[in-house]
C-alpha cells in the first residue's frame, strides 16, 4: 500500500506541474493534450506501483518442504558381491596354496596310511599358511581338550554346544571336548577379473 500512495503523491505533483505549464503556455485549448498531461502521471504511477514491487522481490525463496521435494542426485550404489563369492575366494586361496580341493576330491582308498600321511603333511602346512593369511582365529573357550570347565548361566547357545547328559539349569560343569573357533579378522584376497566360480584354472603344458 505504501508504494501506491507514494506513486500517487508524485503523480499529483507532476500533474500540478503540467497544469501550471498548460495554463501559462496557453495549451488549455488543446483538450487531448490536457487530458494526457494531467491524467498520464496517475496512470503511469499506478502501473509502476504494481510492477516495481514484483521486480524488487526477486525469485521466490526455496522452503524446506520444496527442497525435500527435489530428488537428490545420489551416486549409483556399488554392485553388491554375492555372499557365496567370499567362500569361493577362500576356497580358491586354499587350493592355490595347498591344493586342498585336489586332495579332497581325489580317491585315496588305494593308498596306504603311510602314503596318505606323507602327502597330507605338505598339504597341512600350505593350507594352514593360507588360512592364517585370510582369517585370524581364537578359541571360544580357554583351556585344552579334556580340561574341566564350567558353563555359566546366561551363556550363548550359539557359542557353546552342550552334549551328553544335559538336564537342569546352568551353570553346568563338564569336560571341554573342543574349544571352538571364533574369527576375529577376515581378509579374503580379491581375485579381480576372474570368475569367482573358477576355483582353479585348468593348466595345459605346451611342449
Amino acid at each position: 500500500m505504501k508504494p501506491i500512495l507514494t506513486a500517487l503523491g508524485l503523480a499529483l505533483l507532476l500533474a500540478l506541474a503540467n497544469y501550471w505549464a498548460l495554463w501559462n503556455l496557453g495549451g488549455t485549448a488543446c483538450i487531448p493534450c490536457a487530458v494526457v498531461l494531467l491524467a498520464g502521471p496517475f496512470v503511469l504511477a499506478l502501473a509502476l506501483a504494481g510492477i516495481l514491487p514484483a521486480l524488487s522481490a526477486g525469485p521466490p525463496a526455496v522452503t524446506a518442504s520444496d527442497a525435500k521435494a527435489v530428488p537428490s542426485q545420489a551416486p549409483p550404489p556399488k554392485p553388491v558381491e554375492p555372499s557365496e563369492n567370499t567362500a569361493l575366494r577362500l576356497l580358491a586361496s586354499l587350493q592355490e596354496e595347498g591344493r586342498l580341493v585336489d586332495f579332497l576330491t581325489e580317491e585315496i582308498a588305494g593308498y596306504s596310511d603311510e602314503q596318505i600321511g606323507a602327502a597330507t603333511r605338505g598339504i597341512h602346512d600350505a593350507c594352514a599358511k593360507a588360512l592364517r593369511t585370510c582369517v585370524t582365529l581364537e578359541p571360544v573357550l580357554p583351556g585344552a581338550e579334556d580340561d574341566p570347565v564350567t558353563v555359566p548361566a546366561g551363556f550363548d547357545p550359539a557359542t557353546v554346544r552342550l552334549t551328553g547328559n544335559v538336564h537342569g539349569n546352568p551353570p553346568f560343569s563338564g569336560t571341554l571336548r573342543h574349544a571352538g573357533w571364533r574369527v576375529t579378522r577376515a581378509s579374503i584376497p580379491v581375485r579381480s577379473g576372474l570368475d569367482p566360480k573358477i576355483i582353479a584354472p585348468a593348466e595345459v603344458e605346451i611342449p
